[in-house]
């Protein structure tokens, strides 16, 4: 009889981890989302930055930014140049993938830099 019982705890035990395993893959899927948001967004100031040195000596600042940025992330990647003066500003704009499909509701990421003209 003690047996049958602790046998029955046992099921009961590996119901309870089946249901909880939902909200472990919510979790980390939100896990992995906020990494790549991060992500994106280190990419996008990479590639003002980048764009920014290029046009500073005269170069393609679009060429630059594109190129800056990972391959998978480069299709969704603008760049904006703005002289002012003795500098130049390059605005990156980085479109956030989604891990999920169907959603595609996390925006862009838009970073600025400016450098001095090389003259």
């Amino acid at each position: 009889m003690r047996y049958a019982r602790g046998r029955r705890e046992s099921g009961q035990v590996a119901i309870e981890y089946l249901g909880f395993i939902p909200i472990l893959m919510l979790v980390a899927m939100a896990a992995i989302q906020i990494g790549l948001v991060a992500y994106t967004a280190q990419q996008a100031g990479t590639a003002a930055r980048a764009g920014a040195r290029a046009a500073s000596l005269q170069q393609d600042a679009r060429q630059a930014c594109t190129q800056a940025v990972s391959n998978w992330l480069a299709r969704g990647t603008t760049c904006a140049t703005a002289p002012g003066g003795d500098t130049v500003t390059v605005t990156a704009t980085v479109h956030i993938p989604s891990i999920i499909p169907a959603w595609d509701g996390f925006g862009e990421a838009v970073k600025t830099a400016t450098m001095p003209l090389d003259h």
